[in-house]
Parts: C-alpha cells; structure tokens; sequence
C-alpha cells in the first residue's frame, strides 16, 4: 500500500470536516502583568495536587491530525495541532470556512499563514478566532491575524476581553453560546474569562490552558501563572461532566482516546 501522506489525507477527507495545524513544543506558560496587560513567560511543568494522570508516555510530535471520518454527514471533527514555538494554537476548518483557536506568541502570523496554506487555506477563508484566555502567549498574534483576515470576527470570555488588544472589537462568549457548531464552555480559573471550546459530534476537547498535557496524560494549569487556583480546579471538575474522546492544550501533547477519563481521574484527585 502507497503512504498516506498529510496531502491525500485531507485531500480525501473532503470538504466536509474541519481540520486544524501545529509547529514544535516547549512548556512555556502565560501570566498577566500587575497592569493588566497580556504577557507571557516561562514555566516548569510542577503538577498541580494530584499529579498527572496518564497513560503512557510518548515521543513529542512535530505534527497531530485526528478526528473522524465519517465527514459531512456526521459533522465530525478532522483536526491538526501546530506548534508556534511555546505554544499550541489550531485550525479548524469546515466546508472551506475555517476557525482559529488561539492566536500564538507575536510574530506567529508567519506560521499561522503557513499552517493554513498547508492545508489548502488562506486568510480570507477565515471566519473565526477564537480567544481560550489573555495571556501574551495565545493572543499575542491577534492584531495581525485579524488584519489579515478581514472577514474573521474575534470571541473571547467577557471578563478576559479589556485585557486583549485586537483591531477590531472581540464578541463575548461563554456557558452554553456557539460559534462554527463548537460549544464554549466557561472555565475560569486561570483567567477570570478562560473558556474551553468543545466539538461535541467529534469529541475533540480543547481547552486551552484550563487543562494541560504532560507524559501522555493530563494535568491541571500552572499555578504560578492562574489567578485562581481554587475556581481552576472547580473547571475541571465542570469538563470531567462533558463527553470527550480526544482533548488539546495550549501547553502539551494531546491525549488521544479515553480522554474524559482522564480528566475524570484528575478531578477526582483534586478533590
């Protein structure tokens, strides 16, 4: 049998999945200045009480693509990781029309543009950016990003959007809104506005720095860099309720199968 290269798999997925793109991977965490304003700096991985919960540990990938294949019909999630550098931003593309989930370091709009190229997109088929908190490290790219895309609107938790500087003015989201058939689900904590976007036909969970990966399992947010620890734990007992097979982190490999299982595990050992 011929390789599948990454090409012909999206190729013959069709045009009606979403996809999502990814570039190498250092733990580097997000903070806020005393001022407000977004910033972001580096972190250890120090798991949060509990520890990790995992599975097993595996090599650090240059690129992860998953989802279903069950496309159009289903409206089943494809999706791609590319790692900016420190962080983890994502594509996701439907019918054409594609959605970004967090907008990297400054200076990642090079890659972003090369991510989408990669899978046959450019800035004007983006319709969506979509904000998981403030920190530097996951807006930093937001002004350019949004300049390149014109038709893109921005989303963003209530709470978060004074902090974030974009071009144009961001919507709020939270509990229960959708946006591109994703559900947001608020999950304060390590910033007061975090939101988590979750595909429910897909089971693709990604959760920005509400939860992260670590040796193949998942752990909770920094706490040098959450504002609130207490109300961080509390969000991921509220995601251990949802139905998942795959979660994605801003910080972190993805954990791919049994995914709610394992936040499940982690919430119960946070108590």
């Amino acid at each position: 049998m011929a390789p599948v290269t990454r090409r012909t798999f999206l190729k013959d997925l069709g045009q009606g999945t979403m996809a999502v793109a990814v570039l190498g991977l250092t733990v580097v965490a997000c903070s806020s200045d005393g001022d407000g304003t977004a910033s972001s700096a580096n972190e250890t991985t120090t798991p949060t009480t509990g520890g990790a919960v995992t599975t097993s540990t595996t090599q650090e990938p240059t690129s992860t693509t998953g989802g279903s294949g069950d496309g159009e019909a289903s409206g089943a999630v494809v999706w791609e990781r590319v790692v900016l550098g420190s962080v983890s931003a994502y594509l996701l593309v439907r019918r054409g029309e594609v959605a970004i989930v967090d907008a990297g370091n400054p200076g990642n709009e090079d890659e972003i543009a090369a991510s989408l190229a990669a899978i046959g997109n450019g800035w004007d088929d983006v319709s969506h950016v979509i904000l998981t908190h403030l920190h530097g490290d996951h807006v930093g790219s937001l002004g350019p990003v949004m300049t390149a895309a014109p038709a893109a609107i921005g989303y963003a938790g209530a709470p978060d959007i004074p902090s974030i500087p974009s071009p144009r003015p961001l919507t709020a989201v939270g509990d229960g809104d959708t946006v591109f058939g994703l559900e947001i689900i608020a999950t304060p904590g390590h910033t007061a506005g975090s939101i988590s976007v979750l595909d429910p036909v897909g089971g693709l969970l990604v959760t920005g720095d509400a939860l992260r990966g670590e040796d193949g399992g998942v752990i909770g947010p920094s706490p040098r860099f959450t504002d609130d620890m207490d109300e961080a734990n509390q969000s991921i007992s509220k995601l251990a309720g949802f139905g998942f097979d795959t979660v994605v982190f801003g910080h972190g490999d993805p954990v791919v199968g049994e995914a709610a299982r394992q936040v499940t595990a982690l919430a119960a050992a946070l108590g």
